[in-house]
């Protein structure tokens, strides 16, 4: 499936590739040292393996370290982001890991393609209005039965938020609300993650655990 980026899009991808050296080096969460956004992922990786495993994709990979991560907790993981900047650090750092140039909401892959999605803090430059098609396209090219992984800047409470982050606009969700489009979507809501910021961060983290129901034909 391929579309015209719009232009936030555009003005996303230019904005990642103008930065990227600078981004891939900026301190960030240790995913690999024992931490509540390791277990949430550690919990993502062990519901698709108990699916029967299969191919996971992690949209909007940046340089590749969660991509790297879900590869080492045992899944067939590859890497997709807008950025060929980021595409080129994410291969240099993990020439062993498959990652493409791409738009999550429009992906080049057949309906049913995945076990496993991740999409970690890569829907938060997307203005409001457009998110419903991404959750859309994420839940074409997931299995029956596929599991759906987001992370994001909640809001605490407040409505939609939008804020300045490093690289471009980006916008903190309730969790309630984002849990809303995906389910119409037709995702179900397995679990849901609040925690605190910590150290050096500003806003608190919200994560949810999805799923495409159904079952495959045999």
């Amino acid at each position: 499936m391929t579309t015209t980026p719009s232009t936030h899009l555009t003005g996303t991808a230019d904005a990642y590739d103008s930065i990227a050296t600078v981004y891939a080096d900026l301190p960030r969460d240790d995913l690999r040292a024992p931490s509540l956004d390791h277990a949430w992922i550690a919990a993502f990786a062990a519901q698709v393996r108990a699916g029967g495993g299969g191919a996971v994709a992690e949209f909007g990979c940046g340089p590749g370290p969660v991509t790297a991560l879900l590869r080492d907790l045992g899944l067939d993981a590859f890497g997709v982001d807008l950025s060929p900047a980021m595409i080129d650090l994410a291969r240099e750092a993990y020439p062993d890991i498959r990652f493409e140039v791409g738009s999550m909401d429009a992906v080049d892959l057949p309906d049913g393609a995945l076990s496993g999605l991740v999409s970690w803090y890569s829907v938060i430059h997307t203005p409001p209005r457009e998110l419903p098609p991404y959750f859309e396209e994420f839940h074409r090219v997931l299995a029956p039965g596929g599991h759906l992984l987001l992370a994001f800047f909640e809001s605490e409470g407040d409505p939609l938020t939008p804020f300045d982050h490093k690289v471009t606009t980006a916008y903190r969700w309730p969790i309630g609300e984002l849990a809303g489009l995906a389910r119409e979507a037709g995702f179900t809501e397995l679990g849901r993650m609040l925690r605190e910021p910590g150290e050096g961060e500003r806003f608190r983290r919200g994560h949810l655990l999805m799923r495409k129901e159904g079952t495959t034909s045999p």
